[in-house]
C-alpha cells in the first residue's frame, strides 16, 4: 500500500483511521504499530532533533549537487567527471561541483521546471490523460542536464516522491508557497501525533523523536571522534 502523504496536520488527522483501515485490508497480519512505524519512516526525513529545545523541528531540505564550470580551485569544490547518467563534461572545460542544501519547495520547483520544459517540447505530453504527476519519476526527465545546474541523484529522488506527489500541481508552472508554509508548520504536529500513538502502544522506541535523537547523538559523537583524530 502506498501511504498518502499529507501537507497539513488537519488532513493527516482526519484521514488517519480511514488509511489505517485500508492498511489492514492489504496487510491483515500486521498491527497498528506497524502502520505507525511506516508513517514514521514516511515523515521523518523532514524533521530533525533540536538539542536545545529537546524537540523535533521541521527540516525540509535536500542535499543536491550543483554543477558548473568556473574557478575549480575554490575550497570545497571538486571535479565533476560525470553526473547521474554518466555524461562526461564538455571537452576542454573543467566542470566542477559543490554540494548544497536547498528547501524542498525549491527542489519541487526545479523538478516542475524540468517537467514543463519536457512537455513544452512534446505537445501531447499533457493531453488530458496525463498531468505533471505522471512525469515526476521519469528517469530521463529528472536526470536531464543542460551542462550546468543542479545534478539530480535519481536514487535520492525516490525518497521524496511521496512529498512531490502531494505538493506538485497537476498543471501549472509554479509551486504553491502557501501550501508549503502549511507543511512546514504542520510536520512537527504530524510527528507528535505519530509518536504519541506509538507511546500509547508501548513502542516509543520506534518514534520519530527517538530515532531522530539517536541519529543526532551519533552525528555529534562522530564529529567529536573526527576532531580528536585531527588533533
Amino acid at each position: 500500500m502506498e501511504l498518502p502523504f499529507y501537507l497539513n496536520f488537519k488532513d493527516f488527522e482526519n484521514h488517519y483511521y480511514d488509511n489505517l483501515e485500508k492498511w489492514f485490508e492489504e496487510y491483515y497480519n500486521t498491527s497498528e504499530t506497524d502502520y505507525l512505524k511506516a508513517l514514521a519512516d514516511l515523515y521523518s526525513p523532514y524533521l530533525y532533533y533540536n538539542f536545545i529545545e529537546d524537540k523535533l523541528k521541521a527540516d525540509a531540505f535536500i542535499e543536491i549537487k550543483d554543477c558548473f564550470f568556473p574557478y575549480h580551485d575554490k575550497i570545497g569544490i571538486s571535479f565533476c567527471s560525470h553526473c547521474e547518467k554518466g555524461d562526461a563534461p564538455q571537452k576542454g572545460l573543467n566542470q566542477v561541483f559543490e554540494f548544497k542544501n536547498i528547501s524542498m519547495m525549491e527542489y519541487a520547483q526545479h523538478i516542475l521546471d524540468k517537467i514543463n520544459k519536457y512537455c513544452s517540447k512534446n505537445q501531447n505530453a499533457l493531453d488530458g490523460s496525463k498531468n505533471i504527476l505522471d512525469y515526476i519519476n521519469n528517469y530521463d526527465i529528472v536526470t536531464s542536464m543542460d551542462g550546468v545546474g543542479y545534478c539530480i541523484s535519481y536514487n535520492r529522488h525516490q525518497k521524496v516522491i511521496p512529498f512531490l506527489k502531494a505538493y506538485l500541481p497537476y498543471y501549472g508552472q509554479t509551486v504553491n508557497m502557501a501550501i508549503y508554509r502549511d507543511f512546514i508548520f504542520s510536520i512537527a504536529d504530524i510527528a507528535e501525533f505519530i509518536d504519541q500513538k506509538l507511546k500509547a502502544m508501548h513502542a516509543f522506541e520506534h518514534s520519530i523523536y527517538c530515532q531522530s535523537k539517536a541519529e543526532a547523538k551519533f552525528k555529534v559523537q562522530m564529529s567529536r571522534q573526527f576532531l580528536t583524530l585531527c588533533n
